[in-house]
């Protein structure tokens, strides 16, 4: 009688076991597939605001250099211009720094030091962009325009620095994940062989860990490229291409600032309006492609690993 009643009971809790994996399994993969179908939504939304501005526009005036709505000059390559050396400038600043940072919290600092800095940095991340774009325009500004002697504090250089720091944050932490992920036995083995501590992390650990580090580059980078009140507010927001070894130094004008400064003042349905939109599917495209690229940079980096190991 015991028996049945134990029986009875453990089929009961296999029951519920199995329907909670089945609900548990169901509910990722239906948000999984949410998450594809809202990405695909957004896109069509762009092209089907965005694509008449292709046949409203002649291609050598969206493909100019001159942005200038009201006289209908449209070019939006200085937009695009701005955008990449903001970016650039700031993936330069930012991949080196996190890296070494997560290098230091994972792999040299002590456990109580790593306690206290792994929540301030992702204190850091939950910094709003207005309040950092507001410290940039009258602090960092003020700094960049008297150290350098420049007409002007708000350039390019100091949107890179205000996108750098809010990059941070995200390139240490999966960085630091992907190396914490990193075998133990590595590490002792290399030490074992008679590698130093230094040889162990350049030559073992961050090695090992390419691509969690490629993925945190990668996501910076995307943080920074879809950035838009900070660069709004420190880039000076001007539109043109300066080809100079000082370009860096100038004032600037990216994509997302533009949509962002002029979306609410133009009419519906206006070419302006849906050459804004197109601006959004560029924009669109070259994260694509840089997420793309990181991607196919893992894949082939987790097939090389999985060569090694057979």
């Amino acid at each position: 009688m015991f028996l049945y009643s134990d029986m009875n009971t453990s089929i009961t809790e296999h029951k519920r076991v199995s329907f909670t994996e089945f609900a548990a399994e169901r509910l990722i993969k239906g948000s999984g597939a949410l998450a594809i179908l809202f990405v695909f939504l957004i896109f069509a939304f762009l092209l089907r605001e965005g694509l008449p501005a292709f046949t409203e526009v002649p291609l050598n005036n969206l493909f100019s250099s001159r942005w200038y709505p009201t006289e209908n000059y449209f070019g939006i390559l200085p937009l695009i211009f701005g955008s990449l050396v903001v970016t650039i400038g700031a993936a330069i600043i930012a991949m080196p720094i996190g890296l070494l940072t997560a290098i230091f919290i994972a792999e040299i600092a002590p456990r109580w030091l790593r306690e206290i800095l792994k929540p301030m940095i992702e204190i850091v991340a939950g910094i709003p962009s207005v309040v950092l774009g507001f410290f940039g325009m009258v602090v960092l500004s003020s700094v960049v325009r008297d150290t350098l002697n420049l007409p002007t504090g708000l350039t390019a250089f100091t949107g890179s620095v205000i996108l750098a720091y809010m990059a941070l944050p995200t390139i240490v932490s999966v960085a630091e994940d992907a190396l914490d992920a990193v075998p133990r036995s590595y590490r002792d083995a290399a030490l074992a062989l008679g590698a130093t501590k230094w040889q162990t992390i350049w030559m073992v650990t961050v090695k090992a860990g390419k691509s969690g580090i490629l993925t945190a580059m990668m996501l910076g980078v995307g943080r920074a490229i879809g950035e838009t009140m900070a660069v709004l507010m420190v880039t000076g927001n001007a539109a043109r291409i300066a080809l100079e070894p000082g370009a860096l130094f100038m004032p600037v004008r990216t994509m997302t600032a533009t949509i962002a400064a002029e979306m609410g003042e133009v009419a519906q349905g206006s070419t302006h309006f849906h050459v804004l939109f197109a601006i959004g599917i560029v924009l669109f495209v070259i994260t694509f492609i840089v997420n793309l690229v990181a991607s196919f940079a893992m894949f082939r980096q987790a097939k090389r690993s999985a060569r090694l190991l057979s």
